[in-house]
Formats: structure tokens, sequence, C-alpha cells
């Protein structure tokens, strides 16, 4: 039988407290695919968590429902290592799958904090995966407790799971709890979950981090953080979910809640663009390679350099490199054209091993 649980035992380990991490955490990546038959969910899953790896490379799991049983994997490490062959077999077949992969936002990198998040209720199971982080979590953790929730991590993403079940258990529907529970959430929130017979895509009413949604050739929906993720199980991109909406996919189709649409201005977080995501991601309508590349240009025209080299650090860095030291660029031509009040300006440049010039 597979696994119904974590890989992972050593929950015994004290974990720090949420805050202790030294280290720039912000981005996970989730994704979700809804068929209407049963097929190899799980492979659609790990190719588009490999692909999202960049957001996330502490831990990696995989929640695989096949018509309301659960099977799933979580463990710590890169998506390879955690779904060798024979893991990923193991999951079997399904309907409903549900990826993540984790940087800590809040929380340590325990084991204990891997998801996506499981969580049983008399209503049935769900699984839930985040990214974001809440800036009420202590406040709703709290109540929670004083009601006598029991966490078994320190993420906000468990606080999230237990304020959807409160709502489920009141609600007739899962999409009428998720709906209510946004109510009570305030923060950063990009939600792929799974009921029994239901996946859903959540965006906060800011729309802070990214998610966006696709279909495969025979219908099935997918949703992912970046397009990157759509690409790389050969699902053509569809649209980004708006900040505030409810998605929902099931064997009926898909509909749509667009009742938190337009409550909060749009807010999403700059670092997308400048660090997070994939180059070859598009955000709400705007390639990454190219934002990455205005901005160098933009910077160029700003706070021109005499330099021969013009090198990009990290690896996000390159786009804007590129953008800086292009001669092409629109800002550059404009740079070139702005000073003519000055020394003629010729700014050797060189990236890949090229030399470039910009001259008056």
């Amino acid at each position: 039988m597979p696994s119904k649980s974590m890989a992972c035992t050593d929950l015994d380990k004290a974990a720090p407290a949420a805050g202790d991490d030294r280290h720039l955490h912000e981005e996970c990546g989730v994704f979700g695919v809804c068929s209407n038959v049963t097929t190899d969910v799980a492979s659609l899953a790990y190719y588009a968590l490999y692909a999202l790896q960049h957001r996330g490379q502490e831990s990696a799991g995989i929640v695989v429902n096949d018509d309301g049983l659960f099977r799933s994997w979580r463990d710590v490490g890169l998506v390879s290592d955690v779904f060798p062959k024979e893991r990923l077999r193991s999951l079997g077949l399904g309907n409903i799958a549900v990826g993540h992969v984790r940087y800590g936002t809040t929380g340590s990198d325990n084991k204990r904090n891997v998801q996506p998040i499981l969580v049983n209720h008399y209503k049935g199971r769900m699984a839930l995966a985040h990214n974001g982080n809440l800036t009420n979590s202590q406040e709703l953790r709290l109540q929670l407790e004083s009601q006598g929730s029991i966490f078994h991590t320190t993420t906000d993403s468990e606080v999230i799971a237990y304020i959807i079940v409160q709502e489920r258990l009141k609600h007739s529907s899962i999409e009428e709890a998720v709906s209510a529970a946004m109510d009570r959430l305030v923060g950063a929130y990009s939600l792929v979950i799974s009921s029994p017979s239901k996946l859903i895509a959540v965006r906060d009413p800011h729309g802070f981090r990214p998610l966006c949604m696709g279909r495969l050739k025979d219908g099935s929906v997918v949703f992912a953080s970046e397009s990157c993720g759509l690409d790389a199980v050969g699902a053509s991109f569809e649209r980004d979910i708006l900040p505030g909406e409810i998605v929902v996919a099931d064997k009926n189709g898909v509909k749509s809640d667009r009742s938190h649409c337009g409550i909060a201005p749009r807010r999403l977080c700059v670092f997308e663009f400048i660090y997070f995501a994939r180059p070859d991601s598009v955000i709400d309508g705007s390639s990454v390679h190219v934002a990455r590349q205005r901005a160098g240009a933009f910077l160029a025209l700003e706070h021109p350099v005499q330099a021969d080299i013009v090198i990009g650090v990290p690896d996000s860095g390159l786009d804007a490199a590129m953008g800086y030291a292009s001669p092409e660029s629109p800002t550059a031509w404009a740079l070139s054209r702005t000073n003519t009040s000055a020394a003629p300006l010729f700014l050797p440049r060189r990236i890949c091993g090229k030399m470039r010039s910009i001259s008056s």
C-alpha cells in the first residue's frame, strides 16, 4: 500500500520559532490538475513541480486524489530526490493532483512543515498548497487554539486550512467555505485546494502572488504559480487567476466566483519580476524576461556607466544586464541622444563575450 502520510517521522524535534530563518525565502510553488478521467496525474504534478523548483528547494510534496481516496508523499529535498520513479509510481492514478515546492515563508524548514497539508473532517478530506504568508496569522492561530484546534506545523498554511475547515462545517460546499474563509484571511495567499471531488484555485484580493490557469489537450484544467509550470506538462496558457477570484474545476466544468474581486488595490510583489519568477514565465500579461530587460535598459538611461562588461548577479540579473548592455534598446538609444550637450557618449559593453558600443 502506498503511504498516506508524510515521509518523515522525526516530529519530536522542536521546530524553531517562526522568524528564526535568516534567509530571504518568500516564494513557494503550487500546482494542481483536474482531469475528467482517471490518469497519471502524479507524473503531471512531478514535471510541473520540477519546472517550479526555483520557487522552493527545501521540500516537495504531491497529493493524488482518486475519486475521494487521497494518497500522498511529502519530504524535504529537491523534487527529483523526493520522487524517484518507484515513489512516484506508488501514488497511483487519480483524477486530481495537488503539488507544492517550498521555501519557508512562515515557520521553519522542519519536516513537519512540508506541504501540501492534509486535513480530515467529517465532511471529507482536503489537501491544500499555499504560496504567500498572512499578516494576521498569529491572531487567527490563537483564536483557533482557544477553540481546541491542535497545530502540527509552525506555518500559516495550516491556519488557512483550519479556517477553511471551520467554514466548511457551516456551509454546504467547499467553494462557499473558501469564500467565507477569505473574509477572515489578511495577507498574501495563492492556494490550490483539493476536496474529494473538486479542485479549487484561490488568489488573495491584492494578488500579491501569481497564479495562472491552463488546459491540457484532453480538456484537463491545470493551475500553477507560473506559466512555466503549464509549459512543462504541455498545457496551453488560458489566463491568470484574478486577484480575489475563486476558480472551481470538477467533472462538470469550471466555475468562477469573483465576489472578492476589486475589493482591494492590486499589489503584485515586484520581486516576482525582479528575482522570484523564471524568465520564461508570463505573469499578469507581462513577460518576465522582457520586464527584466526593460528594467536594465531604464537603469542604463538613468545611471550610465562607462564599462567594458555588464554582469548580472545572480542569474535573475542576467536579463537586466542584457537590457543594460544592449545598444538596440529604446532607452539606450534615447540615452545616446540626450547627451548631445555633453561630450560624445561612448559606452563599450560586452556580454556573452561580444563587444558592443553605444555612441552618439
